[in-house]
């Protein structure tokens, strides 16, 4: 039997954005997670006793030239090196953009695919073909510069592609499930979406996904993908790599009464969430929601129950809080009597429903977005329904700040 891992996306260095950074204990360990998480999938290579390592595009992350990453990169393949255990790399759109993958001296047992494509034998009879990106940008299918499959064989098949599309994605190197299958290779060791997907079985088909998260938006645990292959036959397993796991959790307050019951409500669900984590650590955005008999207190005081989910969070030992989203409706009041505040809690909400106020509302996050540096406008605000959305929000957070602090005065 011979083993083989297939990685892709690895994104050494990336920078990791989270409001958890502010946590000096975390920041150390998140910084550093890409490359502890590429160090895990080679002790994983290691102790399988793999044959090869795939990287199936985007080693690296964007422009940056770093001669420190380059170092790790040749000290941790040499490791495969020694044991004998060979790489295979084709490069995506992030590594084609990266000045250190066109200058680092790699060590000899890593094969590097170039643009024409082309095939190297592994085994007597297994065969791993691949197709690298020549730049950023690849408008076009890499398809037609794959050679034909060899007959007898195993043939495996490394692709940076954004298939037919997927959310978040850009389209590079498109082409349809239904191309892939038809070309007659038995494992398609694909790349570039960064969520896990096994999209066919008869032959293989499958995107790893990251081996590790860069930020909330790439929640869950992380993965690669470990091939056995016997009398022509392929077995495939996922075995975790990440190392910071990022996550959310909606969690109902409704029947809270009192700050004491919070707090062990509180306490239990930080403590499950903890105990689910696959990886050492874990990033937490919590929503609270529901309509609980003290609301408006609690809207009152985010602050104050943000920091102490935060104090919660690390009693685990394992988990830190990104984030808390408050999203708390008012109990319904039994006998129907509406007090002050329940009459301009009425009052705001159709004041947010009116197209003038949406307009003159929209026209201040425009103006407020203007003063941003453009890279950070363009991740906030990819496009206008973003924008729209932002707005809403940023409105019923303010409506719900000025209800909390007359509710609190009327207590």
């Amino acid at each position: 039997m011979i083993r083989i891992l297939h990685t892709a996306d690895v994104h050494l260095d990336a920078p990791l954005r989270s409001l958890a950074l502010r946590d000096e204990d975390l920041r150390a360990t998140v910084e550093a997670a890409t490359r502890a998480a590429f160090m895990r999938i080679i002790d994983i290579a290691l102790s399988e006793s793999v044959a090869a390592l795939l990287i199936a595009g985007d080693l690296f992350d964007g422009k940056e030239r770093s001669a420190r990453t380059a170092a790790f990169l040749t000290g941790q393949l040499d490791r495969l090196r020694a044991a004998d255990i060979r790489v295979f790399y084709i490069k995506g759109n992030h590594d084609a953009e990266n000045p250190i993958t066109g200058t680092l001296d790699l060590p000899d047992n890593v094969h590097v695919f170039d643009a024409r494509g082309g095939k190297v034998q592994l085994a007597e009879d297994i065969w791993v073909h691949g197709v690298s990106f020549t730049d950023r940008h690849a408008p076009e299918s890499l398809l037609p510069r794959f050679s034909a499959p060899v007959g007898g064989a195993v043939n495996i098949a490394m692709l940076h592609t954004s298939l037919a599309g997927a959310a978040g994605h850009d389209i590079y190197a498109p082409c349809s499930l239904g191309d892939l299958l038809g070309m007659g290779f038995d494992y398609w060791a694909l790349g570039h979406v960064h969520k896990r997907k096994v999209h066919a079985k008869a032959p293989w088909v499958v995107m790893p996904g990251m081996p590790q998260g860069r930020d909330i938006g790439e929640v869950g645990p992380r993965s690669a993908s470990l091939l056995s292959i016997a009398d022509g036959n392929i077995h495939v397993e996922e075995v975790p790599s990440s190392v910071v796991e990022f996550s959310t959790s909606s969690l109902d307050i409704t029947s809270t009464e009192g700050d004491d019951a919070l707090r062990a409500l509180l306490r239990d669900h930080l403590r499950a969430t903890a105990e689910a984590l696959t990886a050492a650590a874990g990033v937490l955005r919590l929503t609270l929601r529901g309509a609980p008999e003290r609301h408006w207190h609690i809207l009152r005081d985010r602050d104050y129950w943000s920091a102490q989910i935060a104090e919660l969070a690390r009693e685990t030992g394992n988990l830190w809080l990104d984030k808390v989203i408050f999203n708390l409706d008012a109990p319904a009041v039994a006998d129907g009597t509406a007090s002050a505040t329940n009459e301009l809690s009425a009052l705001i909400a159709a004041i947010r429903g009116e197209p003038g106020f949406a307009s003159a509302a929209r026209a201040e996050v425009d103006e407020m977005i203007l003063d941003l540096p453009p890279a950070i406008r363009a991740r906030l605000l990819p496009d206008q329904a973003t924008a729209e959305e932002l707005t809403r929000r940023l409105a019923e957070a303010g409506a719900q700040r000025v209800l909390a602090r007359m509710k609190g005065s009327e207590s």
